[in-house]
C-alpha cells in the first residue's frame, strides 16, 4: 500500500503525461460505483485513449503505486476509507462504438446498454440479453457477463488487451480467453481490456427491439432497479439459485444500517439511501454465514471488494 503522499507525487507525473484535466485527487468513489458508496481514491485518472491508458499504467507500475482499472463500477464495493492508490477510469475516453458490417467494435469503457442499443438500431442480433446489464464492455469481457440465457462468450469475437506488467498489447480471439461462468483468462492474468469486437447476426430491427423491451419489462418487474446496487450480489452456486437459498433462509429484508437484502429479489443487496460500504459488507457476510449454516452452501460474491 502506497501512502497518499506517494500517490500525489505520481499524480504530478500523470498530469504531465495526460494533462491536468485528466487527473483528480481525492475523488469520491461513491460517484463512480452503482452501489453509490465508497470513500475517496487518492488519484483518479481519466485517459482519453488506449495510448494514455498504457502510459498511466506504466507510470503506476514504475512508481510501485497500487492501481485499479475501472469501468462502470457496477460490480464493485469500495471501502468507506477509500482507495490508497490510482484509479484509472476507462468510461470517459474509451467509449467508442462503431459497426463494421456485422461486427460491432466497442471501446472498453462503452456501456453494454449503449452497445446493445446501437446493435438494435443497425438490425444486428445477439446482444439483446445485455440491454439491462449495468456494466462496461471491458468489465463484461473480464467476467463473461450474462443474463437471460445469454452471455458475452456467445457473441464475442476478439478483445484487444494490455498486459500491465509488460506493457505489451495483443488481440486475443474468443477461443483464447477461457471464458466460463463469471470467469476469464483476462481476470486470471490481470489483463486490461482496451476494446472488443462482437460477431452479430442480421435480424429484424423491430423483433430485436421487441425482445429487448420484453427483457427490460422482466427486469423491472423482478429486480429492485429503483435502488442502488451492484446487480446480482452472489454467483450462482452449482445446483442452486442464490436468490432462492437466501429467501428460504428467511433473509429477505435483512438490514444493517442503510443496506439490506432486497424484498423484491433476494439475490440483490441494495443501498436504501444512506448505506456505507461497511453496511453492505456486513449484509453480504451475514447472508453467506446464514445460508451456509442452514444449507451447507457458501455463496461466493459476484461483487468485488476494493480498499
Amino acid at each position: 500500500m502506497a501512502s497518499p503522499e506517494v500517490a500525489y507525487k505520481l499524480a504530478e507525473r500523470l498530469e504531465e503525461l495526460l494533462g491536468v484535466d485528466a487527473v483528480r485527487r481525492d475523488e469520491p468513489m461513491a460517484e463512480h460505483t452503482t452501489f453509490r458508496v465508497g470513500g475517496p481514491a487518492d488519484v483518479f485518472v481519466m485517459p482519453c485513449d488506449a495510448d494514455s491508458v498504457a502510459a498511466a499504467l506504466e507510470a503506476c507500475v514504475d512508481a510501485g503505486v497500487p492501481h485499479f482499472v475501472l469501468g462502470c463500477g457496477s460490480d464493485l464495493l469500495v471501502a468507506d476509507e477509500g482507495y490508497r492508490g490510482v484509479i484509472i477510469s476507462l468510461t470517459e475516453g474509451l467509449d467508442e462504438l462503431r459497426v463494421e458490417g456485422e461486427t460491432l467494435v466497442c471501446g472498453a469503457g462503452a456501456t453494454l446498454k449503449d452497445a446493445s442499443e446501437l446493435a438494435a438500431e443497425c438490425g444486428l442480433s445477439g446482444l439483446e440479453f445485455a440491454c439491462g446489464i449495468p456494466g462496461s464492455i471491458g468489465g463484461a469481457c473480464f467476467m463473461n457477463a450474462g443474463a437471460y440465457d445469454g452471455c458475452i462468450a456467445d457473441v464475442l469475437d476478439s478483445v484487444e488487451v494490455l498486459d500491465p506488467s509488460t506493457g505489451e498489447r495483443s488481440t486475443l480471439g474468443v477461443d483464447e480467453l477461457d471464458l466460463g461462468y463469471r470467469h476469464s483468462r483476462i481476470a486470471d492474468e490481470g489483463l486490461v481490456v482496451l476494446s472488443a469486437s462482437f460477431a452479430l447476426a442480421p435480424g429484424d430491427a423491430a423483433e430485436i427491439r421487441a425482445k429487448m423491451d420484453d427483457l427490460t419489462a422482466q427486469r423491472e418487474a423482478k429486480q429492485p432497479l429503483e435502488l442502488a446496487s451492484a446487480g446480482s450480489t452472489f454467483k450462482r452456486p452449482e445446483g442452486y439459485f442464490a436468490g432462492k437459498l437466501i429467501t428460504d433462509a428467511g433473509l429477505k429484508g435483512y438490514q444493517v444500517g442503510g443496506a439490506a437484502v432486497s424484498e423484491k429479489h433476494a439475490g440483490f443487496v441494495v443501498n436504501l439511501g444512506d448505506a456505507t460500504a461497511a453496511d453492505v459488507h456486513a449484509v453480504i457476510e451475514h447472508v453467506q454465514d446464514e445460508v451456509e449454516r442452514q444449507f451447507g452452501v457458501r455463496l461466493q460474491p459476484e461483487v468485488r471488494f476494493l480498499g
